[in-house]
């Protein structure tokens, strides 16, 4: 991705080094202790919804998908703009049919649709600002979902979350390092970006974090 995007600061930290510390610090530490959201509100989503016609955006180090239920051989397609992501994750996901695909969720998807689930776990708060732009990451995911699709994930909140004192810092420091760019997201923006390009949406709150489902696509949003 070139430096001069908007979306390059949200994925430029992920060397080969921080996704080797990846899962023991930031799913581990940082997740639990900051946000206080615990692995298995993440993994009961993906538990729930996850198909075997599937699509990752932002993919991490594959921690969700390897401990979500899909059969071993299910074709799962990874979309990241981070190179160093995409070979870190088809490695952890050796057991799955893997398809990489280098490319920005905020542009139109270069995918083979349709699909019947997309995940996209803790990638909205990396996105850049503000939600109108975000809301196009929604909509091109929308885009290559079947009629039956499901996009499914977690993001954690601005200002308006349920911050602790630490988290509050944690957050502020972060948007300034320019891994994050969520200051204005909140519950009630989520929720209208996700009900403009799907017909039914459940969100819950696990402390700092939004954890969502939004299913059946509308027509709009994949034409």
């Amino acid at each position: 991705m070139d430096r001069s995007d908007p979306a390059y600061r949200g994925q430029a930290d992920y060397t080969a080094l921080l996704l080797k510390l990846y899962d023991p610090i930031v799913l581990g530490v940082v997740a639990g202790l900051v946000w206080r959201v615990p692995p298995e509100a993440l993994l009961d989503n993906y538990r729930r919804n996850i198909t075997d016609r599937h699509l990752e955006i932002g993919p991490g180090t594959g921690y969700c998908i390897n401990r979500s239920g899909l059969p071993p051989g299910s074709p799962v397609t990874l979309l990241d703009p981070n190179q160093n992501v995409l070979r870190h994750s088809t490695q952890k996901l050796a057991a799955y049919d893997v398809t990489a695909v280098e490319a920005d969720v905020l542009k139109p998807l270069p995918v083979a649709g349709p699909f019947e689930s997309a995940g996209m776990n803790m990638v909205f708060h990396c996105l850049p600002a503000p939600l109108t732009r975000k809301a196009r990451a929604i909509q091109n995911i929308a885009a290559v979902l079947s009629p039956t699709g499901t996009l499914f994930g977690a993001t954690i909140l601005g200002r308006t979350g349920n911050h602790t004192w630490l988290g509050r810092r944690v957050l502020s420091a972060f948007n300034r390092q320019g891994g994050f760019d969520n200051l204005g997201d909140s519950e009630d923006g989520l929720r209208q970006i996700l009900e403009a390009s799907f017909e039914q949406v459940e969100i819950q709150i696990v402390a700092s974090a939004a954890v969502f489902q939004a299913k059946r696509p509308k027509r709009m949003a994949q034409s």
